[in-house]
């Protein structure tokens, strides 16, 4: 995300198209681009802490890895309100979220020292439009874990690989615009979106539900 913030900056500052589309849409929201900061699993509540009290945010997302082996990560992940995992069909992947996830219940959730309110696995990468029966049989297992799965899901699709286009095309994955309509049909990310936003009782303007 950062690396991408930087290109996306790049390019809005070096190419007059994008430059002018990053001022009109700033002027108009009259609000600054959310901030996208590096930061280490020892310094990530910190450094969110000292950004939220420069300014009021409504969401804050953290990118975190996938191993709970570190004291760090542990903490880090006990000070979350919220935690998506994403999940593919792919065995080992899945098996590695599962693992990941179930000890995020069992021994940080349930010991009471935390902030966690709730987790949820996303199905990401889904071949076709709909899911399989392939998809319903992992699912019958998750649910033995005591583990929670969105409705929503992320097709495979070549569209979430594609950054800011040289060619002024349709937008879809930038830090600085939002994704085209034309590109958000079939994506699932409106869908997404409304589902996390009521799981976590906010609404559209930041408002509590």
């Amino acid at each position: 995300m950062v690396e991408m913030r930087g290109r996306d900056l790049k390019m809005a500052k070096e190419d007059e198209y994008y430059r002018n589309l990053a001022y009109e849409q700033f002027t108009r929201l009259n609000k600054k681009a959310y901030p996208v900061i590096e930061s280490s699993t020892e310094k990530s509540i910190d450094d969110a802490e000292r950004i939220t009290s420069q300014a009021d945010f409504d969401i804050v997302f953290f990118d975190l890895p996938g191993t709970v082996n570190n004291p760090s990560v542990i903490r880090a992940l006990s000070n979350m309100d919220y935690i998506f995992a994403p999940i593919s069909a792919d065995r080992v992947v899945l098996e590695s979220t599962l693992r990941y996830m179930t000890v995020v219940n069992d021994v940080i959730r349930k010991t009471g020292v935390t902030n966690i309110k709730d987790t949820y696995l996303v199905w990401n990468m889904v071949d076709g439009r709909e899911k399989t029966e392939l998809y319903e049989v992992y699912e019958q297992v998750i649910s033995t874990l005591g583990l929670k799965v969105l409705k929503t899901f992320l097709p495979n699709s070549l569209r979430f690989r594609k950054e800011l286009p040289g060619s002024y095309r349709s937008i879809f994955r930038s830090t600085l615009f939002p994704a085209d309509r034309s590109q958000l049909r079939g994506s699932n990310i409106e869908p997404l979106t409304q589902e996390i936003l009521t799981l976590i009782k906010l609404d559209r303007d930041g408002e509590k539900s």
